[in-house]
């Protein structure tokens, strides 16, 4: 049992991690990684293309790149212009391709074309970041030397009260503190099916969550002020109060048009017309 004060509740929560994991096995049996690959090469490569994509679209996509070129030798001789064509449909496949391409260059010549198994070696690999490293290590090695934090891991791991942090690194340190280490590998795997299948980041699906009793913030968006207390939540940070209501801008008095104006020939007319008349 951990205590740990949530952003949504501003007040402690109690975190019975052992019955939190429990109940998302139960809810998510087939919880694992999406990406396919057969092996650690493969997984990199797929992971970087991950990156502001779906692993769906990745799936589509690799088949075709890895015949192609299905190791780091051939990937590191690969023209990049045919890379960019396999992987376009991925976004970003301009720098994809130099990610992918600079660290097969990097694993063949440092690592004798093998992925290193190391996570201080993974991180010199270009375009390999933490969470990348955490899943080559965690699902191609089976070595849990950290919890991947990706877009959904993030956003469920502070909707459930287990963090406060506001960056990735910062959310998987605390992580790493309150899940048992065996758990790691899985728990990563758990929240991401949760957060696509449920806790979705728009709409999530409270009514129906399995862990709704386990939740801080399952109140807020089940009575519709979640999104004022994100909003509340951001004033505070910024240390500035809420803004007032703004008042309707006041009427103003309507003005009386003026008499149009006599041309200038018809004025030196009618002068004229009068001084004769004198």
């Amino acid at each position: 049992m951990f205590v740990i004060s949530t952003l949504a509740t501003r007040e402690p929560t109690e975190v019975d991690m052992d019955l939190l994991i429990e109940r998302l096995r139960d809810a998510h049996p087939d919880a694992a990684c999406a990406l396919r690959h057969e092996n650690p090469f493969q997984l990199l490569v797929a992971t970087i293309l991950s990156a502001q994509c779906t692993d769906e679209r990745v799936n589509k996509v690799t088949p075709v790149l890895f015949a192609r070129f299905p190791d780091a030798e051939s990937m590191k001789a690969a023209d990049p212009k045919e890379i960019e064509e396999i992987i376009r449909s991925t976004g970003f496949y301009h720098n994809k391709t130099k990610a992918i391409r600079g660290a097969a260059e990097r694993i063949v010549a440092a690592y004798q074309g093998r992925v290193p198994a190391r996570m201080e070696d993974l991180l010199t690999l270009p375009g390999v970041a933490r969470k990348t490293a955490n899943v080559v290590l965690g699902v191609g090695y089976h070595v849990a030397d950290g919890i991947v934090v990706d877009t959904h891991v993030f956003r469920v791991s502070r909707r459930l009260g287990l963090t406060r942090a506001e960056t990735p690194i910062q959310v998987e340190q605390d992580l790493m503190k309150i899940v048992p280490r065996p758990e790691w590998i899985e728990f990563a795997h758990l929240l991401i099916f949760h957060g696509r299948r449920v806790c979705a980041a728009r709409s999530p699906q409270c009514g129906v969550c399995t862990v709704q009793d386990l939740c801080p913030s399952a109140p807020l968006f089940l009575n519709g002020k979640a999104r004022n207390a994100k909003k509340a939540g951001k004033v505070r940070k910024a240390g500035k109060k809420p803004p007032k209501p703004r008042k309707p801008p006041k009427s103003r008095p309507t003005r009386k048009p003026k008499p149009a104006r006599r041309p200038k020939r018809k004025v030196a007319r009618a002068a004229a017309r009068k001084k004769r008349g004198r």
